[in-house]
């Protein structure tokens, strides 16, 4: 999602605006008023609202804004699942303006949405990409672990934080399969639209391939749904899906390997295709690089975070980016200060050795935001501060100016990662809060909310991606989107469902786990698979190729259950199930 403001103008100006946005937001949330608790509490009771409903429902049951902030303040079901309350900034800010409360509650989904893929593009992917060449990776298992990990974490971290925090377990189902059936109906259906008329065929084995254990996927989630309740047996199971499809690809380049070497160069480039878009990175390295630009491009860089607060161009220094420097810290400064960074481009002591320092203050304040014992709380704080600094101080002892450590590489590369998940899973959380919040406003489920706006949000990325790579790449091309289009959702099925499974059955032990009941999961998941089933039938029956035929009932699918599913939402359709 960065790389819609990839040019140097437009992101400075949305830094601007984003910036400028969060400092009003955090404004909001300290200067709204809190309403006298007694008083609130008897007028409550005197409209007759009913302790034991939802936040949804008792909110409904009032009229003004007044009593609808009195509510929230005195309900803790009402309480906020993140760091902000939005329910408190709408209705006790904003209640005299409704409007203006919507659009600036939209605003920030936005901010969120953004700063969700920065985070992950900017520290969380290439953490991943230096940890697999660390390791030694070959490029399929990279792929099939670290960078897929690194493509689904938003989808991945949103599901863990509505099973976990916001105990709505059909809200992280319903994103998760709301993104997998965008991707794979959506998105592909597009792709085939725009280059029917090509004659561009793609890799039969592949395809099925994916595209069944996908389904085999759905199989068994649809099963567990069904049941409704989840042992940790269970859910380790559904995981191990994904280790049979990575030991399947693993067979299939072991036996790649006996191959021709003239062939053994093409499949190498393919296997990076059917990883999906994140091994690009790893398709750029077959074109080598002089020595001197690279040196050259390492020293513009490094001069330039020399600058430990300021962010700024080398290049024509003007009024404009330094203000939008300095408005940036708020944004900027809290991720940059507590992620270590040890690529070459973004190499910096000063904020390496503050990461180190800070990072164990900030795990403490994730860990103790589930707690409410302050001297607890008070003796993780000043252990972790210890620990900080310990750290801190071996950083500043044992690291150069120049470049980064070269030595222990892999310890500062997992702290990297470790903080770059922290940080991933602190937005997600906010952002999960604010769509429950916004389900409260409208009235809506918030599992539509996943369904649809969550979903899409996290997709963007991956329709721009594999479209532009389908339709400028040529066969190749289509073969890297396609393949992304499969092998993305299944690690976002699996692995992203079946985490926050395991998780939560941990968390019930020695009970089980219980889906919250929700009996459109099943309506999704038949409408997404009768959409596998149509491009495994069709695709073979066209020899492969990516024809109009089949992204046109594709789209058919797609459009279909998401006019059933809004109309009944809305009201216009009322059909029992």
């Amino acid at each position: 999602m960065a790389s819609l403001f990839s040019s140097p103008l437009s992101s400075r100006s949305l830094s601007l605006v984003i910036n400028l946005f969060f400092i009003f937001l955090i404004y909001l949330h300290f200067a709204s008023p809190n309403p006298p608790h007694s008083s609130s509490t008897k007028s409550l009771n005197s409209l007759g609202v009913n302790d034991n409903e939802s936040c949804s429902d008792g909110l409904a049951a009032l009229e003004d804004h007044r009593s609808k902030c009195s509510y929230i303040i005195s309900q803790s079901k009402c309480a906020p699942q993140g760091y902000i309350d939005y329910l408190k900034i709408f209705f006790c800010v904003f209640g005299q303006s409704p409007v203006l409360g919507h659009l600036v509650l939209c605003l920030w989904l936005f901010v969120l949405f953004y700063l969700l893929g920065d985070t992950a593009a900017s520290y969380f992917c290439p953490s991943l990409d230096k940890l697999s060449k660390v390791l030694k990776l070959s490029p399929t298992m990279a792929g099939v672990t670290l960078l897929s990990l690194g493509n689904g974490a938003p989808d991945l971290f949103s599901s863990v934080v509505s099973f976990t925090r916001s105990n709505n377990g059909d809200f992280g189902l319903n994103s998760v399969l709301g993104g997998v059936f965008f991707v794979s109906s959506f998105v592909v259906g597009t792709i085939c639209l725009l280059i029917g008329s090509r004659d561009v065929s793609i890799d039969k084995y592949s395809f099925i391939r994916d595209v069944v254990f996908l389904l085999v996927a759905l199989c068994c989630l649809g099963l567990i749904v069904f049941v409704g309740r989840v042992t940790i047996w269970v859910s380790l199971c559904y995981l191990s899906i994904y280790l049979l499809y990575v030991g399947f690809l693993s067979v299939s380049l072991f036996l790649d390997r006996k191959k021709p070497i003239s062939h053994q160069i093409l499949r190498t480039r393919e296997d990076l295709a059917e990883m999906g878009v994140p091994l690009l990175s790893y398709i750029g390295e077959e074109k080598p690089v002089p020595p001197q630009k690279v040196a050259q491009e390492s020293r513009t860089q490094e001069q330039e975070f020399k600058i430990v607060v300021l962010d700024l161009p080398k290049t024509q220094p003007s009024c404009f980016s330094v203000l939008v420097s300095i408005i940036g810290l708020p944004l900027y400064l809290p991720r940059r200060l507590t992620i270590p960074v040890v690529c070459e481009e973004k190499w910096s002591k000063p904020c390496a050795v503050v990461s180190t320092a800070i990072a164990p203050v900030l795990l403490t304040e994730l860990y103790c935001a589930h707690y409410n014992g302050s001297k607890r709380n008070l003796i993780m704080y000043i252990l972790s501060g210890v620990i900080g600094l310990f750290f801190g101080i071996l950083a500043f002892l044992t690291t150069e100016n120049s470049r980064p450590p070269k030595k222990f590489s892999l310890v500062w590369l997992l702290g990297g990662f470790t903080m770059s998940v922290t940080w991933t899973y602190i937005i997600a959380q906010e952002l999960v809060s604010l769509l429950i919040s916004l389900g409260n406003i409208f009235g809506i489920s918030p599992s539509v909310l996943g369904l649809t706006v969550l979903a899409w949000g996290n997709s963007l990325g991956d329709l721009i991606a594999n479209v532009t790579m389908a339709v400028n790449g040529g066969n190749d091309g289509a073969q890297i989107a396609l393949s992304g289009c499969y092998a993305g959702p299944l690690f976002n099925t699996v692995i992203g469902l079946g985490v926050p499974l395991l998780i939560s059955s941990l968390a019930e032990y020695p009970g089980v786990y219980v889906i919250p009941s929700d009996n459109s999961l099943l309506e999704t998941l038949g409408f997404l698979m009768v959409g596998l089933l149509w491009a495994l039938v069709i695709m073979p029956k066209k020899k492969m190729r990516l024809d109009k035929l089949v992204g046109g009932g594709l789209l058919a699918i797609y459009f279909c259950f998401l006019f059933l599913r809004l109309a009944r939402v809305f009201g216009v359709l009322d059909i029992d199930r």
